[in-house]
């Protein structure tokens, strides 16, 4: 029976996962994502991961214990992150000649929302839809699939793998960085997962809207 449990689990997994790679496509893609508004493509998407989300483990909400500490936590690790993307900018853009352009194009997707629109997105729905997804859902799944060191790997390389529509080669990055940090912080503190939550959303708003880099 537990076999048999844990299987559909795995199938619903997969599943969203699915889901997931093709809501990334449409958004990302050179053929789709210019015949779309991005942000109200992204908000859409990041109702439907969540509401699966929740649907598949209706154990999520309960399980994610919100603690006064973690909105400083939160703060902090989007701190950090967004230091480590500062310091990442300048070495890259070094090395790199094409890093900057791509890092703009990045920035292009901001389009002509208002800052004050992009900022609410980003901090209420998008950052800590992905994150109730990504770690809440997805790693929490496959790691008591497999183990938390497989979880973890597998998660982070199916959120670096589902931005690859967008053919570029920093933005690609930029997720496996981000993947990797959070991804390291839910292996390390899953019972902290409105830390990451607030942390994923803080980060996005300022990277985006707030201190661009």
């Amino acid at each position: 029976m537990t076999a048999k449990v844990t299987h559909n689990k795995g199938m619903k997994a997969a599943i969203a996962v699915i889901i997931a790679a093709s809501l990334w496509f449409i958004m990302f893609s050179r053929w789709t994502a210019p015949h779309l508004n991005f942000w109200a493509a992204m908000s859409v998407s990041a109702v439907i991961l969540t509401a699966y989300a929740r649907i598949s483990c209706p154990g999520l909400w309960t399980a994610a214990k919100f603690r006064a500490a973690d909105i400083v936590c939160g703060v902090v690790a989007a701190a950090i992150l967004w230091g480590v993307f500062w310091t990442g900018d300048k070495v890259s853009s070094w090395i790199l000649g094409f890093a900057r352009p791509q890092v703009e194009l990045i920035y292009g997707i901001k389009g002509e929302t208002p800052a004050w629109l992009l900022s609410t997105l980003l901090l209420l729905l998008v950052g800590p839809a992905e994150e109730f997804f990504w770690r809440g859902y997805i790693q929490r799944t496959l790691s008591e699939k497999w183990n938390p060191d497989a979880g973890a790997a597998a998660t982070l390389a199916l959120y670096t793998f589902i931005h690859l529509p967008s053919c570029n080669f920093m933005l690609v990055a930029a997720a496996f960085t981000a993947g990797l940090f959070w991804g390291l912080l839910y292996r390390l503190f899953p019972e902290r997962l409105w830390t990451i939550v607030i942390s994923h959303a803080i980060w996005d708003a300022a990277v985006f809207v707030w201190f661009p880099i």
